[in-house]
């Protein structure tokens, strides 16, 4: 019984503290969304041969004996000081080392990052040149339609603009994944990387039957005869039903094209049927061109060229700021709470 009572205001003290501060947060984020602006962000750029090449000098500085290393070190010191003298004398132009872009696509249900995305590509296409590669590294299990039809659109703008365009698909690239990976020049796929679900699905609740038998009527006007097919309150019929399989069918047969337009060696109807594969099988299929991660993609492509990571940073309004900052009260709170519940319990 003890240990129920001390549970118990464990329980409502966590509560009581949960309540106020979303209370407080809520109150605060829709004051700020009335004088909320367009959003604002920055680019972070990043050179990833001087990230490697400090992995490699930690390694090197941990498994060679100190005069190995002092005399590697003086081996890269004089091949510096060499490359700069040629550059200097115009032997060798910097400018003429090709570079690889790597972005980052993490796709939720709406396609979100395509916000980022778009403002990183742009950036990109501001300054790439001929030979110039971009490399996508592409995560996503599928959303919305439009979402996604819209990220790969962005893609798209890669190769209209004659830059060779690589995705990397490390986990999964499924459905509208598969859409945007399927844009690219190259795909590359982890060997258990998903890969596929070519296909549309569609599905609701429908609580007709139960506000019937609770004696609640539902009224839903329309103008026009498919402004609204199957409905969540209102009774579906047959007609509802094959109207909207037939809007399913003709997204699925544009989904189909579309892949069929972007890789040709695909046996389209093959591999249309919502089935995934491992990478392994997916190369079979023709889905992929090559299994690679895409951290092995980059660590090859850095002896010949200049490697840049770009990421496109939405600025965090104060009231998201305050967000995360009462997440972490309410996490530290309530472990606190626990703790001191458990050591009563145990004293």
């Amino acid at each position: 019984m003890e240990f129920l009572s001390e549970y118990g205001l464990f329980l409502a003290e966590s509560v009581t503290i949960v309540i106020a501060i979303l209370l407080v947060v809520g109150f605060m984020v829709a004051i700020g969304q009335r004088h909320r602006g367009p959003e604002e962000g920055h680019l972070e750029i990043r050179k990833l041969n001087d990230r490697y090449e400090g992995y490699h000098e930690a390694m090197h500085h941990a498994v060679l004996n100190e005069g190995d290393f002092k005399k590697e070190q003086k081996e890269e010191k004089k091949r510096h000081k060499r490359e700069a003298k040629e550059r200097k004398k115009g032997t060798v132009d910097a400018t003429d080392r090709l570079r690889l872009y790597v972005l980052n696509f993490d796709g939720d249900m709406k396609a979100s990052a395509t916000d980022n995305l778009r403002e990183e590509i742009s950036a990109v296409l501001g300054v790439a040149r001929s030979g110039d590669e971009v490399l996508i590294r592409l995560e996503s299990g599928g959303g919305m339609v439009h979402s996604y039809g819209f990220a790969a659109s962005q893609l798209q703008r890669i190769r209209d603009a004659g830059i060779q365009l690589t995705v990397s698909v490390d986990k999964v690239a499924a459905s509208g994944g598969y859409m945007m990976a399927c844009v690219g020049n190259r795909i590359l796929a982890a060997p258990f990387a998903i890969i596929g679900s070519i296909g549309v699905l569609a599905q609701i609740p429908n609580f007709h039957r139960l506000l019937r038998k609770a004696n609640v009527d539902f009224e839903q006007l329309t103008a026009g005869e498919y402004k609204r097919t199957l409905t969540m309150f209102g009774e579906n019929t047959d007609a509802d039903r094959e109207k909207m399989q037939e809007d399913i069918d003709d997204t699925h047969l544009l989904f189909k094209d579309f892949v069929a337009e972007h890789r040709s060696q695909v046996e389209i109807d093959s591999v249309a049927t919502g089935e995934v594969w491992y990478g392994q099988r997916a190369i079979e299929k023709g889905l992929v061109d090559e299994l690679q991660t895409s951290d092995g993609f980059v660590q090859a492509c850095l002896p010949e060229r200049d490697v840049f990571e770009v990421k496109h940073v939405l600025k965090k309004h104060w009231q998201e700021k305050l967000g995360l900052a009462a997440e972490g009260a309410v996490n530290r709170a309530v472990t606190r709470l626990w703790q001191a519940a458990t050591q009563r319990r145990q004293l």
